[in-house]
């Protein structure tokens, strides 16, 4: 894969919380854990779950775009935390400006 474009923003992803099973796991079809950590520019992270990505990407957009995350019920500018569309894992969004 050939890239044309260099990436003005870079992302890091982070489990901060879920809800646990029986066994004391978080209960997440993916198998993510509190502490996974998962870095990015514009595409998915290797091993990281799907349909959270669906609810991150507009996030990532909107960053891009030149948006503060505070509009959209972040702690600063450039971090935010999100459920996945199952409410099982709470993540961290960290924004790299580069």
């Amino acid at each position: 894969m050939k890239k044309f474009t260099k990436e003005d923003f870079a992302f890091q992803i982070t489990v901060v919380n879920g809800k646990k099973n029986s066994k004391g796991a978080i209960d997440c079809r993916n198998g993510h854990e509190i502490g996974d950590a998962y870095h990015c520019e514009y595409g998915c992270p290797a091993d990281f779950c799907q349909k959270a990505m669906l609810k991150v990407f507009p996030i990532m957009e909107a960053v891009r775009a030149g948006g503060d995350l505070r509009n959209l019920g972040g702690d600063s500018a450039t971090s935010i935390r999100f459920c996945c569309p199952d409410g099982v894992v709470t993540f961290s969004l960290e924004v790299d400006k580069r």
